[in-house]
């Protein structure tokens, strides 16, 4: 064994010995970490888990190739009107009129127009081609023409994706359409940000769009990655707005008992506010971005950080209580705490750290910031609470200030000390019962476990389209802002086919100049998929095959060029495919055709509309299936594909951080063990509780329904790291108790419950309510990360109470 006593004793002698200066150094620390807290940016949606997918990297390659700055779909904005009848003629004067509006504000960087109003309009004269020429075409049409206008217009490709679902030829109505308006945005708007959350031009632009629009006497509505960029930024305040006061007033309240004396909760109040502002001092001395998921450190440090403090404290008054002095107290107190607060960091630390190994780079910086943060609390709760607690012991008995609250918690007598004895009585009656009754039960949850879901969306991020009573409920400056992103995005999938987002884009690559590379797209969009659009038994997509035959219809010399070209006569030419791209590029449609092929005809995009019923995996699945139908490297990508490939790198990271935590944690415990009391089989039986609170977490997420997204895909490598903080207490206060006690195993567990067991218990009624209170946030991916926080600290806590003991009992015979 080593002798790690003489460090503790160094330890020991600065926290009793030198408190203030601790004290002092701990506060100039807290000042440093401080400035950092002015360095912290923000990064919200789901962009941030995309970057190193695949997928996004043939999205980017895309918008690289065939979106170039200032080219329309770089700056788009949705305008989404409804109606009893959208097409009435004073309907289409204000979608027009809203258009009209937006271009005249110079703010709004308009440069193109479209909508179903504007194709009504160019359909009675072909001339109208300005929003001023189109609004008096329809002032001076009739209803009998537009209404017939309509119907033309129907037949022509296009129109009905401008309409609901419920478009009516025949009596030419429709209760919804989309008009869309293109913004001059300089460097254009990447696919990556664009409805994904990340950050958009476009988000100044649209917000003030909507107030433009609102001017116009209809039922229109603004829609774009502009708007959800701004409610993905908006969620997080407004979340930790609610939050934060719900969780510190619960905490508070469960802190008074546990600590029941007002210096007492003060320090354990400071040192909590302490951990928190070093770790994000941390984070923004360090460059890095506050996203997301980082909303769920602060409840992590505050579970690790509540438990060391009760235990600090709790023990501390263990000593006191049989009437030792304040440093000898605090001195046999951090002997064994220090101990059993660095096993806890290690494989807290470990828990996290597992997150490192994986291929999301949200969930890696997570991990690596909860690391870091778990180590400040080690120092803070470890050295600078103590130091503080026998610095303010001293003043009290300098100036006479009485104590309150000396009783530990769990003390011989108390009726929290008889309920927690019920782990002990079980294995004093029947341990190895109890035990296969265990592992049972461990095998069942875990193999339930394996049905969890899986999902990846900007859902996730966003709140509910109603939000609950008591939200909408709550005064200034609790109310949450008005949130819309929901419940556009439900109306598009409820009232249109397809909608923005609802595409797939197929990245070809090859030698284009090829007789057959035509023909074999042409045979790649037969018989689609379901998951995709189609007319008859031909996908509906865009390609550079349309561009061909629209400027076929328009020249005469370009439509004989490739009839001369077609040999199957089919309409797709099928020789000399580089002498039709050069006349292609050569004509007024050149733009066009440059947003489907390569200007060295290397590459080329298609692009799919899928049906709004398709489920995100169905998309994905079947795009791959597509992409495998082409002759040429062909990589499915778009906005469902790119979240499909992070859902499934989610479910792997979690069972790879799992796995790895695992491993990691059990050869920490038992080489940890090893060093300190020369016995490794110890480290088992730490980790016994463990495995079993992580498989009934595991279980207990299907039971509710919880699927594995961005937070709680680290749910797993964290019940480690927090199960080991409950059960490595357990085992170390019971060694110690062991030996004392020459090695009566009963009573060493009975005096183990009752001066661990009620700091135990204390921690998890205040860690449980006060992370338990993310349920209340807007957004749905912060409940649930809530809930089975809650739920980890829960089984882990339950499980050190109950099983430990009859584990003990095994391996007291076993050893």
């Amino acid at each position: 064994m080593v002798d790690y006593q003489r460090y503790i004793d160094r330890i020991d002698e600065w926290i009793t010995q030198r408190p203030r200066t601790v004290v002092l150094v701990f506060v100039v620390l807290t000042l440093v970490f401080a400035g950092g807290l002015a360095n912290i940016s923000t990064d919200a949606g789901t962009s941030q888990f995309t970057e190193d997918s695949p997928a996004q990297a043939a999205l980017d390659d895309i918008d690289q190739e065939f979106s170039p700055p200032f080219t329309e779909g770089n700056g788009s904005t949705q305008l989404i009107q409804s109606g009893t009848n959208v097409l009435a003629k004073d309907e289409l004067l204000a979608m027009l009129e809203a258009q009209q509006r937006l271009q005249s504000h110079e703010s709004q960087r308009v440069v193109s127009t479209s909508s179903a109003a504007g194709v009504i309009a160019r359909t009675i004269d072909p001339n109208a081609t300005t929003l001023d020429a189109q609004i008096r075409t329809l002032e001076g049409a009739t209803q009998s023409r537009i209404e017939s206008a309509i119907r033309t217009a129907a037949a022509g490709p296009g129109f009905t994706g401008l309409v609901s679902n419920d478009f009516d030829r025949q009596s030419a109505s429709a209760s919804a359409t989309i008009g869309t308006v293109q913004h001059d945005v300089l460097g254009g708007v990447s696919s990556s940000a664009a409805g994904t959350g990340g950050s958009s031009p476009l988000m100044d632009i649209q917000t003030r769009a909507q107030a433009i629009v609102d001017t116009v006497d209809s039922d229109i509505r603004v829609f774009g990655s502009g708007i959800v960029s701004d409610e993905f930024t908006s969620i997080i305040f407004d979340s930790l707005v609610i939050v934060v006061p719900a969780a510190s007033l619960l905490i508070l309240v469960f802190l008074v008992f546990a600590y029941r004396d007002p210096i007492d909760l003060l320090l354990g109040v400071l040192a909590l506010v302490m951990a928190v502002v070093w770790t994000f001092g941390f984070t923004g001395l360090a460059g890095l971005p506050f996203s997301q998921m980082l909303i769920a450190v602060p409840p992590l440090l505050l579970a690790v950080g509540i438990d060391f403090g009760i235990h600090a404290i709790n023990r501390y008054r263990e000593e006191r209580i049989e009437g030792f002095a304040i440093s000898e107290s605090m001195r046999t107190a951090t002997d064994q705490l220090l101990v059993a607060f660095f096993i806890v960091t290690g494989t807290t630390v470990v828990g996290f750290a597992a997150n490192g190994i994986s291929d999301l780079q949200p969930i890696r910086q997570f991990g690596l910031i909860a690391a870091v943060g778990i180590v400040f609390t080690f120092l803070i709760f470890g050295v600078f609470l103590p130091a503080a607690k026998v610095w303010a012991d001293q003043l009290r008995v300098k100036y006479g200030i009485p104590e309150f609250g000396l009783i530990p918690l769990g003390a011989e007598g108390s009726m929290l000390g008889r309920v927690l004895l019920i782990g002990v009585d079980a294995a004093k009656r029947a341990p190895y019962a109890l035990l296969a009754l265990t592992v049972v039960l461990t095998v069942i949850s875990g193999a339930y476990a394996t049905g969890v879901d899986t999902s990846f969306s900007q859902d996730d991020f966003l709140p509910p389209e109603e939000l609950p009573g008591y939200v909408e409920s709550l005064p200034e400056p609790f109310a949450p802002g008005t949130y819309t992103v929901t419940d556009t995005t439900n109306f598009l999938e409820e009232r249109f086919s397809t909608t923005q987002g609802s595409s797939v884009t197929m990245y070809v690559e090859g030698p284009l100049r090829a007789d057959y590379a035509l023909e074999s797209i042409q045979r790649a969009n037969r018989n689609p998929p379901d998951a995709f659009v189609s007319s008859g038994r031909t996908a509906d997509a865009e390609s550079v095959i349309g561009v061909i035959e629209s400027y076929a219809d328009q020249s005469p010399e370009f439509a004989r060029l490739v009839a001369r070209n077609d040999a199957d006569d089919d309409g797709v030419p099928d020789d000399n495919l580089e002498t039709i791209y050069d006349a292609l590029l050569d004509s007024p449609y050149r733009a066009q055709a440059l947003q489907y092929i390569t200007e060295d005809y290397r590459s080329t995009q298609v692009v799919y509309s899928t049906e709004s019923s398709a489920s995100q995996d169905d998309i994905a699945s079947d795009a791959r299936a597509l992409a495998e139908d082409y002759r040429f490297a062909a990589t499915a990508t778009g906005q469902a594909i790119v979240l499909q490939a992070v859902s499934d790198t989610i479910f792997q990271s979690a069972i790879e951080s799992l796995v790895a935590a695992l491993a990691v944690t059990a050869v920490f415990l038992v080489l940890v063990y090893y060093v300190i009391e020369g016995r490794p089989s110890l480290g088992l039986v730490n980790l016994a509780p463990i495995v079993v609170s992580v498989a009934l977490l595991a279980g207990s997420m299907r039971l509710f329904g919880i699927p594995f997204n961005a937070l709680t895909a680290t749910i797993l490598s964290i019940a480690i790291g927090l199960g080991v903080d409950y059960s490595a207490h357990f085992v170390h206060r019971f060694v110690d108790e062991y030996h004392e006690l020459d090695e009566d195993l009963f009573a060493a567990l009975e005096r183990t419950m009752r001066g661990t067991g009620g700091a135990l218990t204390g921690s998890m009624l205040t860690t449980t309510t006060g992370i338990g209170v993310l349920a209340l946030a807007i957004t749905p991916i912060l409940g649930q990360f809530g809930l089975v926080v809650a739920l980890s600290i829960f089984f882990a806590y339950l499980t050190s109470i109950l099983l430990t003991p009859s584990v003990f009992v095994a391996w007291e015979e076993l050893t």
